[in-house]
């Protein structure tokens, strides 16, 4: 506690946090590359950057045979 009677804590994902972000980053050159160039087109690449880990997780369980 501190002397206003607040508790403080620790944050200790900050490091987790910059990978994260330069996943959604590669994830999303990646995308908007291979996008047709449309407005539209970019934007649909920025919204598959964030949601990529969904195709792993799909093509992992197809591989699988699940």
């Amino acid at each position: 506690m501190t002397t206003d009677g607040r508790a403080r804590g620790i944050v200790r994902e900050g490091p987790w946090g910059f990978v994260f972000l330069l996943a959604y980053i590669g994830a999303a050159i990646y995308f908007v590359s291979v996008s047709d160039g449309s407005f539209w087109g970019v934007i649909l690449g920025l919204l598959q950057a964030i949601v990529w880990p969904v195709y792993v997780v799909y093509n992992v369980l197809l591989s699988m045979g699940a």
